[in-house]
């Protein structure tokens, strides 16, 4: 599912299975040493993709841990992105040299539980989700805009080390079919925060299927570089 919403320059895997085995380095074993079995399996397997995605890019295996937000630090020259949901795993990686930045995400294709939608979305595209789930009944539009958000906030966090808010990103996901799209997105931060243009200038991709949503934004090097605004 995930390498149809990315460009040719991303290399990316997926499964609905876990990895066989034990394929982690002792320092990521010790990250997860007191997790329960279902975190160890997720953590394995996005880490087993990483690792096939990393050998077909010419890049040594080497230990993929997460910085203080969870997010996966990668070795020097790649940037990258991992997701995993219950039955769906997937990584998607790039040489830097091409790519600025990926996020991906997944979720189920599922309405998020009550009093969720009203803590991440705002006035504007709970409108949005309200309208198109009229038009498109079969997608979980409430849970899909939070997965859009997520995959923004995976490409936007590793380079400029900026956490957005939830109310910080304003997304409209747009149906091309009756199970995938496009979205946009406009990112408000504070006046002596990142510039946002070099993200909010690419769209970015989404689709369905077997209960899943996955979304997916990457960002070419012809964008431009992030600057400091001031």
């Amino acid at each position: 599912m995930i390498a149809g919403l990315l460009p040719a320059a991303v290399t990316a895997y997926d499964t609905f299975t876990d990895a066989s085995g034990d394929v982690l380095f002792p320092e990521e074993r010790a990250v997860v040493a007191r997790a329960v079995d279902k975190r160890r399996r997720e953590f394995t397997t996005v880490r087993d993709l990483a690792r096939t995605a990393m050998a077909e890019l010419g890049v040594s295996p080497v230990p993929l841990l997460p910085d203080r937000r969870g997010a996966p630090q990668w070795p020097d020259g790649l940037v990258g992105s991992m997701t995993h949901c219950d039955g769906y795993r997937a990584a998607a990686l790039a040489r830097a040299a091409d790519v600025h930045a990926i996020g991906i995400d997944a979720e189920p294709n599922e309405p998020l539980p009550d009093g969720v939608l009203e803590a991440v979305t705002l006035p504007a595209e709970r409108t949005r989700i309200t309208a198109l789930a009229a038009a498109y009944p079969h997608v979980a539009w409430d849970r899909l805009v939070f997965s859009l958000k997520e995959t923004i906030f995976k490409a936007w966090y590793p380079r400029t080390r900026y956490e957005l808010d939830f109310a910080e990103a304003d997304v409209t996901p747009v149906p091309e079919a009756d199970s995938s799209g496009t979205f946009g997105f406009a990112l408000t931060v504070a006046p002596d925060g990142p510039d946002t243009r070099w993200l909010t200038a690419t769209r970015g991709r989404w689709t369905t299927g077997d209960g899943i949503l996955v979304t997916a934004l990457a960002v070419p090097r012809t964008a431009l570089p992030a600057q400091r605004r001031g």
